[in-house]
């Protein structure tokens, strides 16, 4: 039985990120494994950000910026504040006042 700490506060709780413990990126309910090599997960973030760039096209998406951006922030400090601040903002707005 995993702990309340370790584990998701609500059953019905979704999560957004790199899950540390076994390297898994976790989009809800979705979990896909990541390279451990960070020249590998750098490669693929800068990739899915290139073909969001090119989300006009059939295929890629406008999807595959953030994805890229969620991926690069678990090796760039920089990318990895932006995303925090952006989570610390959603969870603001998102409170009742």
């Amino acid at each position: 039985m995993t702990s309340r700490k370790n584990g998701p506060k609500k059953a019905g709780e979704k999560r957004f990120g790199i899950d540390h413990r076994d390297g898994k990126l976790v989009l809800g309910s979705l979990r896909v494994p990541m390279p451990r090599s960070r020249i590998a997960r750098m490669t693929t973030g800068a990739l899915l950000i290139f073909g969001g760039v090119l989300g006009f096209l059939p295929v890629l998406g406008f999807w595959m910026l953030p994805l890229g951006f969620l991926v690069l922030s678990h090796d760039l400090p920089i990318a990895r504040r932006w995303r925090r601040r952006i989570a610390v903002w959603w969870h603001r707005r998102k409170r009742p006042a």
